[in-house]
């Protein structure tokens, strides 16, 4: 700070490489033009824990030792006081990042470290790892189709000096810079290689964010590739999706595992259907049984009071709250407490929390209930939403077989 003259800070070199994609070569990004213009090339060598402040002058040096020695004398000599203030416990899993009159020190912890007071400024570093996922996104690929794709990934902090001085914000930049690097780099697949290579690519996109992100001292463990539904096929052909079953196509991953846990049933019901006999009693055949499909929702309400059973509440037990939108914009509000007795549905909301609380159309209501629309199905879709626990959502499959038999 009594430097004589002004230094700009260094900018990067816009000859450098540019922003990598999959299958970049490594040796891409060790040359020293791309450290050019980080927030911390001005600072010492924190990359390499070497923390000795060069551009310091000798002056400065001197003001900034006595300063530090009159605080650790003022802090020696009120020390039952000053104990509660200085002294800080930091556990295994945690840093302390310190600032001392505005320079940075080597990170602190574990166990107990002293804190100088009015010359220290210090921050706290989690270094267990953390997870986020990146909502399913439009990507447009080689061949001309566009598909969702969305991305479960966690990381881990390796430096807390870096993470701290290097980002603002570190939460947030990782997850633009992750949604950028899954967009940019699975536009240059097709679809049919984002399908059938989707664990490789999810291995070549977490080397693609940690080339992005070394240098803010965060280290990518794990990128898992979600895919969802194909909203346009690829020019020249049609794509076959590898799951069998309706509704699921796309899906993989411990979701597609979901998904054939609750709905796998239906479909080995439908194939045994298709093997089956049936015999029919002539004698009663003067008088079938009709079963008149509802046309909305309160004659499926009335319905559904019927099938209420003891059975049925320990299959489910749950509570479920219905906010339902009709045509006309109206949006209308049932419940479905499926948790003790034998059950009661009704209009209006419940007395407690529900379970899980679904929002759809008045149309999808009754496609969902006729076997038309799949639960995952049209929750993948958009077609419904879930506020709540997505597993005990899918428990509504129990009613609706009952329903459609």
């Amino acid at each position: 700070m009594f430097s004589s003259s002004y230094r700009p800070l260094p900018q990067r070199d816009s000859r450098g490489p540019s922003t990598p994609g999959l299958f970049v070569e490594s040796g891409s990004f060790t040359k020293r033009s791309f450290h050019k213009g980080l927030s911390f090339d001005n600072m010492p060598n924190v990359s390499q824990n070497d923390f000795t402040d060069t551009s310091q002058s000798c002056l400065s040096w001197i003001c900034n030792l006595i300063v530090i020695c009159l605080v650790y004398i003022c802090t020696f000599i009120t020390f039952p006081v000053s104990g509660w203030f200085v002294l800080k416990t930091v556990p295994n899993y945690h840093r302390i990042v310190v600032f001392r009159l505005g320079r940075i020190c080597p990170p602190k912890g574990p166990g107990v470290v002293l804190i100088l007071p009015l010359i220290d400024q210090w921050q706290r570093v989690d270094l267990r790892t953390r997870a986020f996922n990146i909502p399913p996104c439009q990507v447009t690929t080689q061949d001309g189709g566009i598909l969702l794709v969305g991305a479960d990934i966690q990381f881990r902090i390796w430096n807390p000096v870096m993470s701290v001085v290097s980002v603002q914000d570190l939460n947030t930049s990782t997850r633009m810079t992750a949604q950028n690097a899954l967009t940019h780099s699975l536009a240059k697949k097709t679809v049919r290689e984002i399908q059938n290579e989707k664990v490789k690519l999810g291995e070549y996109l977490g080397i693609d964010i940690n080339e992005l992100t070394q240098h803010w001292g965060l280290e990518v463990d794990r990128v898992e590739l979600t895919l969802g539904s194909l909203l346009k096929a690829p020019d020249g052909g049609t794509v076959l999706m590898p799951p069998s079953v309706p509704g699921l196509e796309g899906l993989a991953g411990p979701i597609q595992q979901l998904a054939m846990h609750f709905l796998g049933h239906s479909g080995g019901s439908q194939q045994k259907q298709n093997d089956s006999i049936t015999f029919t009693d002539e004698l009663n055949s003067m008088t079938p049984a009709v079963v008149a499909t509802p046309g909305s929702a309160e004659e499926l309400l009335d319905g559904v009071k019927l099938l209420l059973s003891e059975n049925l509440v320990r299959q489910v037990g749950a509570c479920f709250q219905f906010n339902i939108s009709s045509e006309g914009g109206q949006c209308h509000s049932y419940y479905m407490d499926l948790s003790q007795g034998s059950g009661t549905a009704g209009v209006g909301s419940l007395s407690r929390e529900p379970d899980v609380t679904l929002s759809m159309s008045n149309s999808d209501l009754l496609a969902l209930f006729s076997g038309e629309l799949r639960p995952f199905a049209a929750y993948t879709s958009g077609r419904l939403q879930i506020q709540g626990d997505l597993k005990t959502a899918m428990k509504l499959e129990e009613l609706i077989n009952l329903v459609n038999k």
